[in-house]
């Protein structure tokens, strides 16, 4: 990312070009945008939510009738491969999921109803919420929240990372389109210093960030004070634990793609694996043959299957903790010459399988993010237990076994927002997406996302006659 003169700069990672640009707004625009944005969301929130969800839902249908415009536009901004078209499933999928259960979940909660009171306890939209959305999966990520929050009687901001600088103004496009009412859903394209002076103004009452710990920081401090709430996703380092009665296939097809799909570059996805030293030898082999079938080439190509990362500066970031276990005494299992499309000068870089690491190394303690895995072989349960744990991040762990009783009881044990078994790198719109530790705070989607895109408000009245 670069700003200069008052501009954001998409520079794709396709060919290193410039994608887009768009002039940032200042504080005196956003102002009156937030101005007249309250007073959609009054007017929004007394409509009856069941026109509320009609109309949110027409907008995501209007986002998935631009798809084919919309994933060639992904891959030369933040370089996913067109082969697997894009995101609009997974956003259908929580968009209905969410309006199903959002009368439910918003409905009041009577602790009594009788001839003398009245007790009950509301929710109401907490106002304005900002949307700070990543690059990484721009438009699955911001429709966690997007849809709740409109859904729930909310106005939203988004502002999309500037290495998917067109994603905020296609939502928003979308969502005017199929008929949401002027100002209550607007993009905002800002920098760094304007986004810190707008939340230092408390213009906004719940704000979500998804990106890095130091951006969750950043946020923080800026709403410091203003007891805005706060939403805050902010990576992982997610574990696989395969033990000795997986089903061997099914744990290596299934963490090969958790490790390898967007290039990496997911919040959830496999960065390290610990294996049962019984099935470590055929594991680590299987694993390395799936890998090394992987095509790394123009995104924009039907046939690959790897596309670059989506900026230099984080494949550079991925070649350095690779180096630095090598040099360490890690050893690196996939041919380089497979990958003939890495030549260390772009973001195009080749997957990589290590073993003989361990937890002296960055690459199995510090969110890798790229298209790597390290892979360590564990004697039982309690050092699988204690390695998962060893970390400063807590949002998936994932557990391949037969014995859904010893998988909870591993479970209960291990320090983060979810646990899978026999599956990874899923997020189920009707489970809280949520995280411990570094990760961050809050929770998005199910019942949890509502209750935290509202505030509570509660009726004591005595009736007299």
């Amino acid at each position: 990312m670069t700003v200069a003169s008052k501009t954001l700069t998409c520079i794709s990672p396709v060919d290193g070009s410039i994608f887009a640009e768009r002039q940032i707004m200042s504080e005196v625009q956003v102002n009156e945008l937030v101005t007249n944005a309250k007073q959609a969301q009054k007017e929004w929130s007394q409509r009856p939510i069941g026109q509320r969800i009609a109309l949110v839902l027409k907008g995501v249908q209007r986002l998935g009738e631009m798809n084919e415009q919309i994933v060639p536009a992904l891959a030369h901004m933040m370089g996913r491969p067109v082969r697997y078209g894009g995101e609009f499933g997974g956003v259908n999928e929580r968009a209905e999921y969410m309006a199903k259960i959002a009368e439910e979940a918003l409905q009041p909660l009577v602790i009594e109803e009788s001839d003398d009171y009245e007790r009950r306890i509301m929710r109401e939209p907490h106002g304005l919420v900002f949307v700070i959305a990543p690059w990484n999966y721009p438009y699955l990520t911001a429709i966690n929240t997007i849809v709740p929050a409109l859904i729930a009687g909310n106005a939203v901001f988004i502002k999309h990372a500037t290495q998917t600088l067109l994603v905020g103004e296609t939502l928003v496009s979308a969502f005017v389109k199929a008929g949401l009412p002027e100002y209550l859903f607007q993009n905002l394209f800002l920098d760094h210093a304007t986004t810190d002076g707008l939340l230092q103004q408390r213009c906004f009452d719940f704000i979500n960030f998804t990106g890095s710990v130091g951006g969750g920081q950043a946020v923080e401090r800026s709403a410091a004070g203003t007891f805005a709430s706060l939403g805050l996703e902010l990576g992982g380092k997610d574990p696989a634990y395969v033990m000795n009665d997986a089903n061997l296939d099914a744990a290596v097809e299934a963490l090969v793609d958790g490790a390898m799909f967007n290039s990496g570059q997911c919040c959830c996805g496999i960065e390290r694996i610990y294996v049962d030293e019984n099935l470590y030898d055929a594991f680590v082999h299987k694993f390395v043959s799936l890998v090394s079938t992987y095509a790394l080439g123009s995104p924009l190509d039907e046939a690959s299957t790897l596309g670059p990362m989506a900026n230099k500066r984080f494949a550079d970031e991925v070649r350095a903790q690779i180096t630095e276990a090598i040099d360490a005494g890690a050893e690196a299992l996939i041919d380089a010459s497979l990958f003939p499309r890495d030549d260390g000068t772009d973001a195009y870089l080749a997957p990589q399988v290590l073993v003989n690491v361990n937890h002296e190394m960055r690459i199995m303690r510090d969110e890798t993010f790229g298209p790597v895995v390290g892979i360590m072989k564990v004697a039982d349960d309690l050092e699988a237990i204690a390695l998962m744990n060893d970390c400063q991040f807590g949002l998936t762990a994932s557990l391949w076994t037969s014995d859904a009783e010893r998988a909870a009881e591993i479970a209960a044990r291990l320090e983060t927002g979810t646990v899978f078994m026999n599956r990874a790198d899923y997020l189920d719109p009707a489970l809280c997406w949520t995280g411990c530790k570094d990760t961050g705070r809050g929770g998005a989607l199910s019942h949890i996302g509502y209750q935290n895109l509202t505030r509570v408000k509660s009726y004591h009245f005595k009736k007299v006659r």
